[in-house]
Formats: structure tokens, sequence, C-alpha cells
């Protein structure tokens, strides 16, 4: 038997994307921002076709990634942000229930939210994840949202 496989093509023309970045520790999410948006314009998103909204902080980005994806105007939704360990156990809880809102909105819209919210020990590893083009989170969420997008249509039709 050879079944017929189906492969996402990160191919972004005609695609629209929202994007819902985190302003806590704005260093790290205009990093990620930064680098989501390069990948997007890169591999043929428009500008016009790409919406970003900041939100207070990681908390904040599954109501707003919701309101996107409920919408009718975006095929996919891109989360970024970070988590930083501190003193106490706050960021286990905030990672862990943003995690499961934002798994929430695309089983209940259909529609996919790529995962860029970095949950991390400390700032250094957070830097080390949203530096250069290869180590970019934003990078790698934006290429995972077009992908998924792509392989959602082929099934469509």
């Amino acid at each position: 038997m050879k079944p017929r496989m189906i492969e996402g093509d990160p191919e972004g023309r005609g695609v629209r994307v929202a994007v819902v970045a985190s302003r806590f520790n704005d260093l790290i999410g205009k990093r990620l921002l930064s680098g989501a948006l390069e990948v997007l314009e890169k591999k043929g998103v428009a500008g016009q076709d790409v919406q970003v909204a900041w939100v207070p902080g990681a908390w904040e980005v599954p109501v707003v990634a919701r309101r996107f994806a409920g919408s009718g105007r975006f095929d996919g939704v891109i989360a970024l942000g970070v988590v930083i360990r501190g003193e106490t156990t706050h960021h286990e809880h905030i990672g862990r229930e943003v995690a499961a809102r934002l798994s929430r909105v695309t089983e209940e819209t259909g529609i996919p939210v790529a995962f860029g919210i970095l949950t991390t020990g400390n700032l250094e590893q957070a830097l080390a994840r949203c530096g250069a083009r290869e180590n970019n989170k934003g990078c790698e969420a934006a290429l995972h949202l077009l992908e998924t997008i792509s392989v959602l249509k082929q099934i469509k039709r």
C-alpha cells in the first residue's frame, strides 16, 4: 500500500496571520516578534495580511489569540512571550495555564495557534532562544504555523 502523504509547505502567499506578543520582558518579546515577522515576510506573507497585538503579559495572550482565531479573518495565530522563573512557583502556574488555554483555542476554533511562549529558568536562557535566526523561537513558531496552515488547506481540498 502506498498512502497519500500530506506535508506542509511553508509558503505564505495569501495567508493571513495574527500575532499576539507579550510586552512583559519586552526585550525578549521584541526579538521573538522580529524573528516571526522576518520569516513571514521571507515566506511571502504580505504585510497587510499580518496584524500584531501587544498585550501586558503572557497571561493575556490566550484571550486575544482566541479573539483573533474566532474572528474569521485569520488562517492562524502566533503567540509570543516569555515566562521566566522567579523566586516563587508563580512562573510554573502561569506557563502551564497559558499553554493549556492556547491549546484550547486551537481545539475549539480549528485555527492553529503557534506556541512561541518561552518558559525559561533565567534571562540568559530566554536571550539564547530569541537571538540569531536559527535560535529564535519566534522564527520557529512562524515557520511551524505556515506549515500547519498548509497541511490544513490540503486536507480541506
